[in-house]
């Protein structure tokens, strides 16, 4: 049987099953409850944080013969024709491959048609900042004046490259990415799904790694559960994303705090042995010299950093033993380094050089 992602597999279709975007979810189902449709959507923002599902969530509810407080029922004809993607009221476009005039000016014909056994035909333009001038032009004058039955969605990552005559033609909605307790709430309930055992620190971690974005937390997790056998636990997600455990970390900012070159070069001799990946280390450390100074500076900096408790005592612990100054220090050789570690031909003489740049920088600004 063909395997199917994680993301497509559990993909959101009911605005109560779309997690951290409730300002959007909430707005759209009261419009939808009231009637109070708007002719044409904007969503923006980053990739995988649900743009595109929202949408055909929306798509799916405004033609719903029985939705639940704005929401598709998910059983009437409307609804399951859309689920098994046979719906022809609604048309999804890639604005990538069909950016041209001509593309814009056929959707301009066909926009005239009647729905069939609906309401509304729907219109969602994925990736719509990539359309063509004119081609923007020519949608410019469908938004102007739609047919009624017509609701358009645009969706986009890049808004800045929106005319302004476009956006103000939209109710603008903007997606946000996810904080790690809900991608972690996410992972939990996909993996307990599939029936798969975890450790909560692994999940941590994988959702660390999805950066806000809900498809790349279940593509990461994909990778990890193909890898591990039976259970995910930290070792695996670890080995399969090359990240470094927080206790390498912490053992190497030892060494910068304390001026240790021998110890440090011996460290990094070990990293490379292993096969470690040294930009991903790099860029790992421009990341722990952020979270202690995070934990130097805010009030509550578990809210931020959301570690687990052991890690967290060990990183306020270090984060006294070094002066604030050294850590902003620290942060931008390893940022301004991380594009050079991908191309250099001697990563680890590269990350010597950084690392003794980075113990004795700031005393040589003194001086």
């Amino acid at each position: 049987m063909e395997h199917l992602a994680l993301y497509r597999k559990y993909r959101p279709t009911t605005f109560e099953e779309v997690v951290g975007q409730e300002h959007i979810t909430k707005a759209l189902a009261h419009q939808i409850a009231s009637g109070k449709l708007a002719h044409a959507y904007l969503f923006t923002g980053s990739r995988g944080i649900g743009k595109t599902s929202v949408a055909r969530i929306l798509a799916k509810a405004v033609n719903c013969l029985d939705n639940q407080n704005g929401s598709p029922c998910g059983k009437c004809a409307s609804c399951l024709r859309l689920e098994k993607e046979a719906d022809i009221n609604v048309i999804e476009i890639d604005a990538a491959s069909n950016n041209r005039v001509d593309d814009v000016r056929e959707l301009r014909e066909k926009v005239k048609f009647l729905p069939i056994n609906a309401k509304y035909k729907v219109y969602i333009i994925d990736e719509v900042h990539m359309l063509t001038d004119n081609a923007f032009n020519a949608l410019l004058k469908t938004l102007e004046e739609p047919p009624s039955h017509v609701i358009f969605i645009l969706a986009t990552t890049e808004v800045h490259k929106l005319p302004a005559t476009i956006l103000s033609r939209c109710i603008r909605f903007d997606f946000r990415l996810l904080s790690i307790e809900n991608l972690t709430k996410i992972l939990s309930n996909v993996l307990t799904s599939e029936g798969i055992k975890y450790e909560k620190e692994a999940l941590k971690m994988i959702a660390q790694s999805g950066e806000g974005s809900v498809r790349d937390t279940l593509s990461i997790a994909d990778c990890v559960v193909a890898y591990c056998d039976g259970e995910i636990t930290k070792d695996d997600v670890i080995k399969v994303l090359g990240t470094t455990d927080y206790d390498l970390l912490i053992e190497y900012f030892d060494f910068l705090k304390d001026k240790n070159i021998g110890g440090m070069l011996s460290f990094v001799q070990e990293l490379d042995q292993k096969g470690k990946n040294l930009a991903v280390f790099v860029k790992d450390l421009a990341k722990h010299a952020r979270d202690l100074l995070i934990c130097q500076t805010t009030k509550d900096p578990n809210n931020i950093l959301n570690l687990p408790s052991e890690v967290y005592d060990k990183y306020m612990i270090q984060a006294k033993s070094i002066d604030e100054n050294r850590l902003l220090d620290f942060m931008q050789v390893f940022v301004s380094a991380e594009n050079e570690l991908r191309y250099t031909l001697s990563p680890r003489l590269l990350l010597e050089s950084l690392s003794i740049d980075a113990m004795l920088g700031h005393d040589s600004k003194k001086n």
